[in-house]
């Protein structure tokens, strides 16, 4: 019988794409998700019965136990950018992290990879790195066997960046963000998931592995390629921290006073704060050359989403063909 993946938070950006990558490779494959009847949609990763949403709760022993139950590799991929009721980042990132990998080493698991974020700092000043930094600490106490992967921020068609930004910039002129002179390394959500599928295969040493894609920018580069790839002229204007803060202080009041039934989806402080730390592999790190990767530059893979935020959507390539045709006679 084909092996088992049980994979936590499968169904969403990463998720999904690491389940698709093992129903190729052949694997059963159980996506454990809070709501299985919104991700039906990963049946058809595979053939009729080879990928299952399953019902699960990451805080809860009894519901993660079912779920991995049989399991030869285990993947956790739940991750959160925002607190949202009970799901906070110490609940996911750090607790529910260290249940999963009491219990995978508990059933026998041959493999646990594990999901963090470039940055993570059980120090850090930022809630949600501290959270990453924690939850790999609890990963290695109970399974120091595992493999972890720090990805740089991920694009690729529903991510939530790129898209998020390609947004903000249809009105104009001006397009207004803070944080302009982060350092990032976008990479490609695919090179991720076909790392954490190795992984989950035994086809790397256990540790930390940090991804970055090939070029190194700034999120006011970033805003400036997404501007390029959609055809929009905005003027980038890069608010001052202070400003920046208090617009994002607002936000997260708003989501206090209306006890989280408005989510701030917009920009958080801790986001601000998290921007302050350079989302680059460190140098000598481990990454992408041990799982024989060539990662693919965000150049060659945003015009093939972005082009809905084009003026004309998918005809923008047509109409400026046509206006280089010049009329017989």
């Amino acid at each position: 019988m084909a092996k088992l993946v049980t994979i936590y938070g499968g169904s969403g950006f990463l998720g999904r794409q690491i389940a698709r990558k093992m129903a190729q490779r052949g694997w059963r494959v159980r996506v454990a998700v809070r709501r299985p009847n919104e991700a039906l949609f990963v049946r058809t990763y595979g053939a009729v019965g080879q990928v299952e949403p399953v019902p699960c709760n990451v805080r809860d022993d009894l519901s993660v136990r079912a779920a991995m139950t049989g399991a030869d590799a285990v993947v956790n991929c739940v991750g959160l950018l925002v607190n949202e009721g009970r799901n906070t980042f110490a609940a996911v990132h750090d607790v529910a992290a260290a249940r999963i990998a009491r219990l995978s080493a508990e059933m026998g698991a041959a493999q646990l990879v594990h999901v963090s974020a470039l940055g993570a700092d059980a120090e850090a000043k930022s809630r949600y790195l501290a959270s990453k930094g924690r939850g790999e600490a609890a990963i290695l106490e109970s399974r120091p066997d595992a493999v972890i992967l720090r990805p740089s921020v991920m694009f690729g068609p529903g991510d939530s960046f790129y898209n998020k930004f390609a947004a903000m910039a249809r009105p104009g002129p001006l397009m207004f963000i803070s944080g302009g002179k982060a350092v990032l390394q976008p990479v490609f959500v695919e090179d991720v998931a076909e790392a954490a599928a190795m992984a989950a295969e035994g086809a790397v040493a256990p540790g930390i592995y940090e991804l970055g894609g090939p070029e190194v920018t700034t999120l006011r580069g970033v805003v400036r390629d997404i501007l390029r790839v959609t055809g929009r002229r905005r003027g980038v204007v890069n608010l001052p921290g202070w400003l920046g803060s208090a617009g994002a202080a607002v936000f997260d009041l708003v989501q206090v006073l209306t006890a989280g039934l408005l989510t701030n989806r917009i920009v958080t402080q801790d986001q601000l704060r998290s921007l302050k730390v350079p989302n680059r592999v460190a140098e000598g790190a481990r990454g992408f050359e041990a799982f024989g990767i060539e990662p693919v530059a965000a150049d060659v893979i945003i015009p093939t989403y972005l082009w809905r935020f084009r003026p004309s959507g998918q005809y923008a390539a047509i109409q400026r063909s046509a206006q280089k045709l010049r009329p017989r006679g």
